[in-house]
C-alpha cells in the first residue's frame, strides 16, 4: 500500500445517530474518485444500533433508548455519550485496502492507543473488536459501498455502562463491557481522539492529517 495525501478529520461533536448516518450514507453515494478521505469523530446521543445480521431476541429491554436498524455489519450494540465514534469514510480500491485489511488497521490503531495508557488491548478470534482481558472495549462495525468505507469503530471511555444490561452486546449473552477510564486512561473523549487519529492516520497509510472542511462534514449533518 502506497502512501496516501493528507487525511481529512471532522470532529463533529456531539450529535444524534441517524443524522450522522444519513450525512455519511450520503457521502459515500454521492463522492468521486478525487473525494478526499476522511474520519469523522462523534459522541452519539442515546441509542441501540442493530446491524443487518441483528436477531431480535439479542434486544432485551431496550426501553426508552431508540433502535435503529442500519446497513452495517454485525449484530446490536450502544452508542452513548462518552464514547469515542469513529466513521472512517475511505476510498478503498484507491488505498488497496481490502474489507479484512481494513479492519486490522482500525483494530491495530486502537490497540496502539490503548498502550499510550498502558492498557493492553488485543483481537479475538471470529469476533471483530478489541478486548482488555475478557471484557470488550471497541466495537467494530463497517460497510462497504461502491468500494468505499462507512460506519466505522466506538471505543468506550468515560460513559454509563448500563445499557449494555439491556441488550446481549454484539450478539453474546455473556459479554462484559469495559472502558478507557475504568482502566486508568483518561476520561477526556479529546485527549483519547489526539492520539487515536495519528495512530489511525499511520495505520491507514496518510503521510498527515488536516481539519476537513465544514461544508463538506459539519453542515451536512
Amino acid at each position: 500500500m502506497s502512501q496516501a495525501p493528507a487525511l481529512q478529520v471532522a470532529d463533529l461533536g456531539r450529535r444524534e445517530y441517524v443524522p450522522v448516518w444519513n450525512a455519511m450514507s450520503r457521502y459515500t453515494d454521492e463522492r468521486g474518485s478525487d473525494n478526499p478521505d476522511q474520519l469523522w469523530l462523534v459522541e452519539h446521543e442515546p441509542v441501540f444500533t442493530q446491524g443487518q445480521a441483528g436477531k431480535a431476541e439479542h434486544l432485551l429491554a431496550p426501553g426508552d433508548i431508540p433502535v435503529v436498524q442500519v446497513d452495517r455489519g454485525g449484530q446490536v450494540t450502544y452508542h452513548g455519550p462518552g464514547q469515542l465514534v469513529v466513521y472512517p469514510l475511505l476510498d478503498l480500491r484507491r488505498l488497496g485496502l481490502g474489507v479484512r485489511d481494513l479492519v486490522q488497521r482500525l483494530e491495530q490503531a486502537v490497540i496502539d492507543t490503548l498502550a499510550h495508557w498502558s492498557i493492553v488491548g488485543a483481537r479475538r478470534a471470529g469476533a471483530p473488536g478489541i478486548y482488555v482481558g475478557e471484557r470488550k472495549i471497541m466495537a467494530l462495525g463497517l460497510r462497504v459501498r461502491r468500494g468505499c468505507s462507512f460506519h466505522g469503530l466506538a471505543l468506550n471511555v468515560a460513559m454509563d455502562l448500563g445499557p449494555y444490561q439491556r441488550i446481549n452486546p454484539c450478539g453474546f449473552s455473556d459479554l462484559q463491557i469495559t472502558q478507557i477510564s475504568t482502566l486508568g486512561g483518561p476520561a477526556a473523549l479529546d485527549q483519547i481522539g489526539a492520539i487515536l487519529v495519528p495512530n489511525l492516520a499511520q495505520q491507514l497509510g496518510f503521510a498527515e492529517t488536516v481539519p476537513a472542511p465544514p461544508a463538506i462534514s459539519i453542515a451536512a449533518v
